[in-house]
């Protein structure tokens, strides 16, 4: 008997912590498992927290030509044609007011910034610890510089509460503002109101002319648990989050160890 047909139209893939291994490269099986897919008459459709200045050089690797979400959703980008085809920005006097309101309740807090655009900047202030072997950024001494320009998001540290309890409390104080967000260690950020990857992945697949049911998404962090409630099933990683573990509809295997393959693979009936 032949095998049943691939029961997906749109795979949807986390970066960091899902497609990426630890060393930000894609291994040759989950390579050839996305190629079988699309093979298959699935469309593959990146969706990052990574604005698309931190994304493009990833894509270039891969050879992706197609659409990506980016920036959490505030970006769609066109991969082949290296250019923006939709952009959603912070309110900059908006996100001052929530600054303002969180650090009222919590004390100081190191900010760092994603310009808007597809050169935008990733600017840091005093104080802000960017990830060891992480993203390149730029300092700024002066952190009001951080506002002179259009915003995709805000990353905020605070120096004794950790990501889960700086999380917490930021949406207990100002999530009727703005929406607060984990996307990775040490990566908690500040969206517009109502953004998510879900938001980005919805109007992506509009243009593909794929709908929520017809979609797998694969992810590792809070930050895709609105992707896991749009798509028909969503798959965390063995490395993922405690958060989006407890909502997927399925635990496959790490980052490191061909999570997204492992599945692929066996929705193909070549596992």
């Amino acid at each position: 008997m032949s095998p049943a047909p691939f029961p997906y139209k749109l795979v949807a893939t986390d970066l960091d912590g899902t497609l990426l291994r630890g060393d930000d490269t894609v291994s040759e099986r989950t390579r050839e498992a996305l190629v079988a897919a699309t093979a298959a008459g699935a469309a593959h459709i990146i969706v990052t927290g990574r604005a698309v200045p931190w994304t493009r050089h990833v894509l270039d690797d891969l050879g992706y030509k197609g659409i990506a979400v980016c920036g959490q959703g505030a970006q769609v980008y066109d991969a082949g044609a290296h250019r923006l085809l939709t952009s959603v920005t912070l309110d900059r006097q908006l996100a001052g007011l929530a600054l303002s309101k969180l650090e009222a309740e919590i004390g100081p807090l190191a900010l760092a910034a994603s310009r808007d655009g597809v050169d935008g900047e990733v600017l840091f202030g005093p104080g802000y610890q960017v990830q060891e072997g992480g993203l390149p950024a730029l300092y700024l001494e002066d952190a009001k510089a951080l506002w002179t320009a259009p915003l995709n998001k805000l990353y905020i540290q605070h120096p004794k509460l950790d990501d889960d309890a700086l999380v917490k409390v930021a949406r207990e104080t100002v999530g009727s503002l703005v929406d607060i967000v984990m996307a990775g260690p040490g990566i908690v950020e500040i969206l517009p109101l109502g953004l998510t990857k879900a938001t980005g992945l919805s109007l992506a697949a509009r243009r593909l002319k794929v709908k929520a049911a017809e979609t797998i998404a694969f992810g590792d962090m809070p930050n895709d648990i609105p992707m896991f409630g749009w798509a028909a099933h969503g798959v965390a990683m063995a490395n993922a989050h405690a958060e989006l573990k407890a909502v997927a509809d399925e635990v496959t295997t790490s980052n490191e160890e061909d999570g997204i393959a492992v599945v692929l693979e066996r929705l193909l009936g070549a596992a």
